[in-house]
């Protein structure tokens, strides 16, 4: 073999590439060598020891917590007596406030002269206090003023023992006043309602009252008794008489008050029917009745 064919045998067919001038040694490195990958960390792989240990509980949560700080409520003594007493006064105010509005839907609901006949009544009333309370001050000015009080104190004395037998239904009496009559065709009147009756005529000034012939006093009690009503034992039927002495104008419209006496008796289907007089008799007598161990401190 020649030299010439030696030399292309040896000669490689592709010359390698050559480095740019300008690149360096390093450059060409990094991009020869693969990019950097992190290091992973294994996981953890728990002991045997740990496995076996209990694991805690979980915690409460926050609405769990607040709801144990809640319930059950601890109460204190002084609390319990402060809620005893604020509910107290409470149902005291309710009931109050129910009772107001009771009344006042009932003043509501009346009409405009029914509403003047009250304030009437009422004016009425407070004059004769009025009337009262000067009587007893003239009588106290004479007796202070008078040359001969004991003939004075006589004469006051006489005239108290007329007016207290009035009242004890052990003297007869006339003067002016009204005439209520009541028939009851259906039985439906009882012993309350003619109770209500007297009351509400008492509280508007009457003087003496008598009821079918049996004068009604302070200690007059009334009860039901078959088909009538007892009069301190007494057994009257309908119709229901009262005789009644004091002011006609006051009498008259403390029974026909909205509410009253008259409407309550019409619910109960009677009828009702007052009469004005100047005379009205009561002549119908208590027997006196002494006491059995009570005595005068002045004897």
């Amino acid at each position: 073999m020649s030299e010439h064919e030696h030399n292309e045998t040896t000669r490689p067919a592709v010359s390698p590439p050559r480095p740019a001038p300008d690149a360096s040694p390093t450059a060409g490195l990094r991009r020869e060598l693969p990019a950097e990958v992190p290091a992973e960390v294994p996981p953890r792989v728990p002991s045997p020891a740990e496995e076996a240990a209990p694991k805690p509980p979980p915690g409460p949560t926050g609405r769990q917590r607040l709801v144990k700080g809640l319930w059950p409520p601890r109460v204190t003594r002084a609390q319990l007596i402060v809620a005893l007493l604020l509910f107290g006064l409470g149902f005291g105010l309710a009931v109050q406030v129910a009772s107001n509005s009771d009344s006042d839907s009932a003043l509501r609901g009346a009409r405009q002269e029914d509403l003047v006949r009250i304030l009437d009544e009422l004016d009425d009333r407070t004059e004769r206090l009025e009337d009262e309370k000067q009587g007893l001050e003239k009588q106290r000015d004479e007796l202070e003023n008078s040359s001969d009080q004991a003939e004075e104190a006589r004469k006051q004395t006489i005239e108290k023992e007329r007016q207290l037998g009035v009242l004890a239904g052990t003297v007869a009496a006339q003067g002016p006043g009204i005439t209520m009559t009541i028939e009851d065709t259906k039985g439906t009147v009882e012993a309350d309602m003619l109770l209500d009756a007297v009351q509400e005529l008492r509280a508007a000034g009457a003087e003496a009252i008598q009821v079918n012939g049996v004068r009604v006093v302070a200690g007059t009690y009334l009860t039901d008794s078959g088909n009538g009503v007892g009069v301190d034992g007494n057994k009257i039927t309908a119709p229901y008489r009262f005789k009644v002495i004091g002011k006609p104008q006051d009498l008259e419209p403390a029974l026909n008050i909205p509410g009253g006496v008259v409407q309550t008796l019409e619910k109960e289907q009677a009828t009702v029917t007052v009469e004005r007089s100047t005379k009205i008799v009561v002549d119908a007598l208590r027997a006196v009745k002494r006491p059995d161990y009570a005595r005068s401190s002045s004897q």
